[in-house]
C-alpha cells in the first residue's frame, strides 16, 4: 500500500490502556483501539497533510476497509480489503487511487483491481545507476492507470492467472536546458498510452497475508504491452518476479527476506516504463525514480519484533541496483533503517507503519534518506 504522510504518528506512542483514550470520540477509539478479536469488518482513516514548494499545501486522506469473504470460525480465508487515497494541493495538483484485494472463501480465487490518477510534479534525474542530484529536473506528470488481475488455486499453494489493464502517461517540462530535454537516452518524453495483458504464476504458503510469521510467496507475471492512440507503434513487455520468505525465530520475533527483479523487454525504452529504484516498500531511503534503467534487482531483510499486541519495531537492511544490460556486484547500493508499527486491528494483523530509511552517500552530495508512513507491512 502506498505511503501517506499523516498526522497520526503519535499513535505509536499511545498506550493500549483504554482508560487513557476515553477522551477521544467513540469512532476514533473504534478505528484505532478496538480490542474485538472477531472476524468483523474494520475501517481506518489517515489524514494527509504535507507541504512542498512545487505543490504548496497538500491535503487529503487515506482509508482502508478490511473484511473476510467467509467469517466462519474454522475458515482459513485470508483478509480482503479496499484501499482509497485522495489528495489535492493549493497549486491545483491532485492524486486519486482506489484498489481492492479480494479472496474468495478458502482462497480458491484471488482478485485484484486498482485504478489511479496522478497530476503531480516529480524530479527526474536521468537514466542509469549513477545519476546526480545536481541534475534534478522538475517535470509535470499526469498519469492514468488501470490494473486488473485474477488467479485460481490449481493445487495446494499454487495459483495461475492473468493480468491486464492500460495506462496513459503525459509529461511537460518548461526547462529546455535541463536533462529531461537534453539527454539522448530518454525516449518518449511526452509520454504515451498502452494496453497490456499477460500470465501470472504465484506460489503462496504464508500463514497470514497481512502479518506473516512463516511461509513464503513467489509472485511472477509478464505484461505484453501494445501502444494505443498516438503511441500505436510501441510494442514491448515487462517482467517481474518477487520472492519473500518469513521465519518465526521466537514467539514475537520474525525474520523476513525479500528479493525482486524487474526487466523491461522489447527494442524500445520509454523512460516512464523503466524500473525505478526506491519506494516505501523496497530500497527505503531512495527517492523513487532517482535511479532507473531497463533492469532492476533489489533485496532486503527485515527483523520484526512485537513489543505488545499493539506495538512493534523493525530493523531492515538491503541492497539493489539498476542496469541497462547486466548487473554488477560492485554497483550495488546499500540501504538500512528502522521503524515502528501500531496494530490498529490485532485480529487481522493490520498496522500503521513509520519507517526511516538511509541510502548511499554520493560524492559531493548529502547521504540519501527518506521517511515513510503508510498502512500495512513493507512486504
Amino acid at each position: 500500500m502506498k505511503k501517506a504522510l499523516t498526522l497520526f504518528i503519535f499513535l505509536f506512542s499511545i498506550s493500549q490502556v483504554k482508560a487513557q483514550v476515553k477522551w477521544l470520540p467513540k469512532f476514533v477509539q473504534k478505528m484505532y483501539f478496538d480490542k474485538d478479536s472477531t472476524k468483523k469488518n474494520s475501517f481506518v482513516f489517515l489524514p494527509v497533510l504535507s507541504s512542498a514548494p512545487e505543490t504548496g499545501l497538500e491535503i487529503g486522506g487515506a482509508g482502508l476497509l478490511s473484511f473476510y469473504s467467509d467469517k466462519s470460525k474454522k475458515s482459513t480465508t485470508r483478509v480482503s480489503n479496499v484501499y482509497a487515497y485522495a489528495s489535492a494541493t493549493t497549486k491545483g495538483q491532485s492524486h486519486f487511487s482506489i484498489s481492492s484485494d479480494y479472496w474468495e472463501p478458502e482462497n480458491t480465487f484471488h482478485y485484484r483491481a486498482a485504478i489511479s490518477y496522478i497530476n503531480f510534479p516529480s524530479n527526474f534525474y536521468g537514466i542509469g545507476n549513477n545519476t546526480r542530484k545536481a541534475d534534478a529536473d522538475l517535470i509535470g506528470e499526469k498519469r492514468f492507470k488501470l490494473n486488473l488481475s485474477a488467479e485460481k488455486l490449481l493445487t495446494k499453494n499454487l495459483y495461475a492467472g492473468v493480468v491486464f489493464g492500460g495506462f496513459n502517461y503525459s509529461y511537460t517540462n518548461v526547462d529546455l536546458t535541463g536533462i529531461f530535454n537534453t539527454d539522448p537516452q530518454i525516449e518518449n518524453r511526452s509520454g504515451g498510452a498502452s494496453i497490456f495483458a499477460g500470465p501470472s504464476l504465484i506460489y503462496d504458503s504464508r500463514d497470514n497475508n497481512t502479518y506473516t510469521t512463516k511461509g513464503l510467496i513467489i509472485t511472477s507475471y509478464y505484461n505484453l504491452m501494445h501502444g494505443i492512440l498516438d503511441n500505436n507503434s510501441y510494442v514491448g513487455g515487462f517482467f517481474n518476479i518477487e520472492y519473500s520468505q518469513f521465519f518465526l525465530l521466537a514467539k514475537k520475533l520474525v525474520l523476513g527476506l525479500d528479493i525482486q527483479e524487474q526487466s523491461l523487454t522489447g527494442g524500445r525504452s520509454p523512460f516512464y516504463l523503466l524500473p525505478a529504484l526506491g519506494n516505501d516498500e523496497l530500497m527505503r531511503g531512495y527517492y523513487n525514480g532517482r535511479y532507473r534503467d531497463r533492469n532492476l534487482i533489489a533485496g532486503q531483510t527485515e527483523l520484526r519484533y512485537r513489543l505488545s499486541n499493539r506495538i512493534g519495531i523493525v530493523g531492515f537492511l538491503g541492497t539493489g541496483e539498476v542496469a541497462h544490460e547486466s548487473f554488477s556486484i560492485n554497483a550495488l547500493k546499500p540501504n538500512y533503517g528502522g521503524g515502528l508499527r501500531y496494530f490498529f486491528d490485532i485480529e487481522k494483523g493490520l498496522s500503521i507503519r513509520a519507517d526511516y530509511g538511509v541510502g548511499e552517500k554520493m560524492v559531493g552530495e548529502s547521504r540519501q534518506s527518506g521517511f515513510y508512513v503508510g498502512l500495512g507491512q513493507a512486504f
